[in-house]
Formats: structure tokens, sequence, C-alpha cells
């Protein structure tokens, strides 16, 4: 098991072309940590947009009828991927790990297998 810290320094560390990480509590909206991001890549208010994202697709599943559970949001830009991984385990009720990414230098697959091997280590 790992911290929050160590989770994300993990993923930036991990994760080819990561420009920022995030871990976020969709029912505040607010990061409960970030690395990364930088002048110009706000990672306060990408995790607070990403926050609706995450609640309209829950409210779209409900009124659907849909009953399974997100894995993952995709949103993919000209130059970058913005991944949405919602937490499984019980302590991660409510929280996300949010990671955007170079899609340059980025393996889409592969970044999603490492945050996937990440959220089963990290502690909250």
């Amino acid at each position: 098991m790992s911290n929050t810290e160590a989770s994300l320094k993990e993923a930036m560390s991990t994760i080819d072309g990561a420009i920022g990480v995030a871990l976020v509590d969709y029912t505040s909206g607010m990061a409960l940590g970030t690395l990364g991001g930088g002048k110009h890549f706000d990672l306060e208010v990408a995790a607070a947009g990403n926050t609706d994202v995450v609640r309209a697709k829950l409210r779209t599943m409900e009124h659907l009828g849909i009953e399974d559970e997100i894995e993952d949001i995709l949103i993919t830009l000209g130059s970058q991927y913005h991944l949405i991984r919602l937490l499984k385990a019980k302590s991660g009720n409510g929280l996300f790990l949010y990671i955007a990414l170079d899609s340059a230098k980025a393996n889409l697959a592969m970044a999603r297998h490492q945050l996937r091997r990440i959220e089963t280590s990290l502690e909250v």
C-alpha cells in the first residue's frame, strides 16, 4: 500500500508522457493531491472541471438505468490525452485519479495499465 504522494510520484515517473496527475474527490471537486502541471496547466482547475465530467456521466448512467461501474473516462485532445480512473477500493469511494498525457510521448494502453496498477496499491 502506498500513500497519495508516493502514488502520484509513481504515476509521473512511470507513465510516459505524463504532464500532471491528481487524486480528486468528486463529491467536493477538491484535489487531495497533485503533482506536475505547471504555469500553463493548473491541476486544481482540471480537478474541478473533471469532477463535472464524472458527475455528468454517473447521472447519465443513472437516467439510462445502466447498472455498471465506470472504469475509465478518456478525453482525447489534439496533443493530449486526459485519463480519469475512478477508484474501486472501498477506501477510495468518491475518488478518482486524473492524469494528463502528452499524446506524442504516451502509450495510452500502457498508461491505463500503469494507472490501474497504481490504483491497487493506493491507500487513502
